[in-house]
């Protein structure tokens, strides 16, 4: 029997429907909280009023 031919077994074990369904999620989850956080922060900024920032470049004011 030479090394480079495929055996009668197959090693791993068949996949859970469960595993990927997980794999979907973390997926989402890994695409969608990013966007989340940089959509709610930025529109924090966008609310807040020009005289509760503080600049650095001026520090006497």
């Amino acid at each position: 029997m030479e090394s480079s031919s495929p055996s009668g077994k197959v090693s791993e074990p068949p996949a859970h429907r469960w595993t990927h369904v997980m794999g979907i999620a973390i997926a989402i989850l890994t695409l969608m909280v990013p966007i989340l956080i940089i959509a709610y922060y930025s529109s924090n900024q966008a609310d807040s009023s020009p005289s509760s920032r503080v600049y650095l470049d001026n520090p006497r004011e």
